[in-house]
């Protein structure tokens, strides 16, 4: 299985546990709540709910069907499937969220990690966090260095774009750090985002807003090597 498909079967999962959808509803969800699925379709969609029902982790219930269920061949209308988490589904779940290796923080899967952090244990949470922090760090080192070899060969939008790439790591480095001094306090998100916001309204010189989790970090990130 790829890493994008078990992030998607991660996702419906998450979301199937606040409350059973249909397919169209969970598409949207996806694609409004989970920015990293915005480009995927309903023919990425549907295969991954029917290999989570044949795990037994979903089950399909009709729901809004016609009243009159002859006329529905006439209409052409369909009875909306309804997909439904099941108690191993949930189990199963669980044991995702608790997983703090490299598939939780990589660029591909963090945003999605991180969207579920409100059922994600806190210890989970900052193992995740601190995990994502050392990856951008060992970035960080490896950008600079090779900023430093290659500088003079460089012309100056080049040059430009590298030092944007670094500051955009840097910037997430930052929210990280402030993100798991927080979660080290026992503060919650809303505590932290009002610390965050009374803080950048009393330095006007600042570099900038902090990076949304999974932005892409910038032109050098495929240096990069997913261990």
């Amino acid at each position: 299985m790829s890493r994008r498909s078990g992030i998607l079967e991660f996702a419906i999962l998450g979301l199937l546990r606040e409350c059973p959808m249909h397919g169209y509803e969970l598409r949207k969800r996806l694609n409004t709540s989970l920015g990293v699925f915005r480009a995927f379709s309903y023919g990425t969609l549907y295969p991954c709910l029917k290999t989570l029902v044949e795990h037994g982790w979903l089950i399909e219930d009709p729901g809004n069907a016609p009243e009159d269920a002859s006329a529905a061949p006439l209409s052409g209308r369909r009875a909306k499937i309804v997909y439904r988490l099941t108690t191993e589904g949930k189990e199963h779940f669980e044991e995702l969220l608790s997983q703090t290796g490299p598939d939780a923080y990589e660029d591909e899967t963090f945003a999605a990690r991180f969207a579920f952090f409100g059922q994600t244990s806190r210890d989970v949470r900052v193992r995740v966090l601190e995990g994502r922090r050392s990856r951008l760090e060992e970035r960080l080192e490896k950008m600079r260095a090779s900023l430093a070899r290659t500088r003079e060969r460089l012309d100056d939008y080049t040059l430009e774009l590298q030092r944007h790439g670094m500051e955009s790591v840097e910037r997430e480095v930052r929210w990280l750090n402030e993100l798991i001094e927080s979660e080290r306090a026992g503060h919650d998100l809303k505590g932290f985002t009002s610390g965050r916001s009374g803080r950048r309204s009393t330095t006007s010189g600042a570099s900038g807003a902090l990076p949304r989790p999974g932005d892409t970090p910038g032109p050098d990130a495929s240096d990069d090597t997913a261990t």
